[in-house]
């Protein structure tokens, strides 16, 4: 199997990551590694392709963002880690529903680390606790690669999800590991996260940076 490089890039403003995702994507071929970005996002609402804007319930100074990832209308902010998996689907061998299955259960699978039981839900993408929702996906799929990712809860303010239906269900409530005995910060969610998801797609190798790659700095 390939080999997986890890990028953990810090706090990015969301549409300039979003242009990466492309630019990398766009330019790449069959020889171009997988990569993983470990990340944050300044404070922002994005609607994904199927988002509609009666689900965003009270306007609010976090700018809002549509989208290409598929999915409703969710909230990023600093304390929730995100990864955005920038995968050759055709080279792993695997579907969309098994590449979400694969995030799901690694998600799951941390949180179990932490005695914390986590599960998935079959009509609703993500991951939840006691009925709360943790962690979101969401994905969009350009010549047989994908872009964006998940979104783990870990340490942030969840009060901005309270102004929007979030990933579009009235009500749904939210929480985030930290308030639950599991991993406090990002930085001890994200390398726990990532490993899992590499053992998960049976890369053979990582290499691990905190450079942006080449084509997003040219």
């Amino acid at each position: 199997m390939s080999n997986l490089i890890i990028r953990t890039i810090g706090q990015q403003p969301y549409q300039q990551c979003w242009q990466w995702m492309q630019d990398f994507t766009n330019s790449r071929d069959s020889s171009t590694a997988d990569e993983l970005w470990l990340l944050e996002h300044d404070p922002v609402f994005t609607l994904g392709q199927a988002g509609k804007e009666e689900h965003i319930l009270s306007q609010t100074k976090i700018p809002i963002v549509k989208a290409d990832r598929g999915g409703q209308v969710t909230y990023h902010g600093p304390g929730q880690q995100i990864i955005y998996l920038l995968l050759d689907l055709r080279r792993l061998k695997i579907s969309v529903r098994d590449l979400v299955t694969h995030m799901e259960q690694a998600i799951i699978g941390l949180l179990n680390e932490y005695g914390i039981e986590a599960y998935a839900k079959c009509d609703a993408p993500g991951v939840y606790v006691d009925d709360a929702k943790i962690a979101s996906l969401g994905l969009r799929v350009r010549k047989g690669c994908t872009f964006h990712g998940l979104a783990l809860n870990v340490d942030m303010d969840l009060s901005p999800f309270l102004t929007i239906n979030p990933c579009g269900y009235a009500g749904m409530a939210m929480t985030q590991s930290s308030a639950l005995g599991g991993p406090n910060t990002t930085s001890e969610a994200a390398p726990k996260l990532a490993k899992l998801l590499a053992e998960r797609l049976g890369y053979a190798a990582t290499q691990h940076t905190d450079q942006l790659p080449s084509v997003v700095n040219d």
